[in-house]
């Protein structure tokens, strides 16, 4: 999927609070990962997990249902394989004033054109087949082209990131 980098831009400095359906509590797991970088980054993250509602993932309460979720909720960030994504997405949109939800956004590998024509009609931005941890990293210099670190030392940072590579308004 080709999205332009403003658009992923734009949503990375908008977005505050991510609800994360298929977080993980398994270290190893990419939802883990991704979660602890976002979380470190500044976002707030919701992790939604029926299987661990009432624990926590990385210090934050995980809930069985996007429905349970106190709101707002900026971004759903879908870590679920492709065949669960409609349904996912209708729960969201059942929230969407709730929550104020603005975005959709399927993880890498994830592409489900039913939900993304649901949530497109709905009005919410979609991103499928890509990640915001990835993303952020990219944006930020933290990560080359080809996606590892470039052990670059560099005092400057890119105009579209502050202090500790956190994005801000420009």
């Amino acid at each position: 999927m080709q999205y332009p980098d403003a658009l992923i831009k734009n949503i990375l400095r908008k977005v505050k609070t991510i609800a994360m359906v298929g977080a993980s509590g398994n270290e190893i797991r990419p939802s883990y990962f991704a979660m602890m970088y976002l979380l470190n980054k500044g976002y707030k993250v919701i992790p939604v997990n029926p299987g661990m509602a009432g624990k926590q993932i990385l210090g934050q309460t995980v809930y069985a249902a996007l429905k349970d979720v106190p709101g707002p909720v900026d971004m759903v960030d879908i870590f679920r394989e492709a065949q669960y994504v409609p349904q996912i997405v209708r729960e969201a949109l059942a929230e969407k004033e709730r929550f104020g939800l603005s975005v959709i956004w399927m993880q890498l590998g994830v592409v489900n054109e039913e939900a993304a024509k649901l949530a497109e009609d709905a009005g919410l931005t979609v991103i499928m087949d890509r990640c915001p941890k990835i993303e952020h990293g990219r944006f930020s210099g933290e990560l080359g082209w080809m996606g590892v670190n470039r052990r670059v030392i560099d005092n400057r940072k890119p105009a579209l990131f502050g202090k500790g590579g956190s994005l801000r308004n420009v």
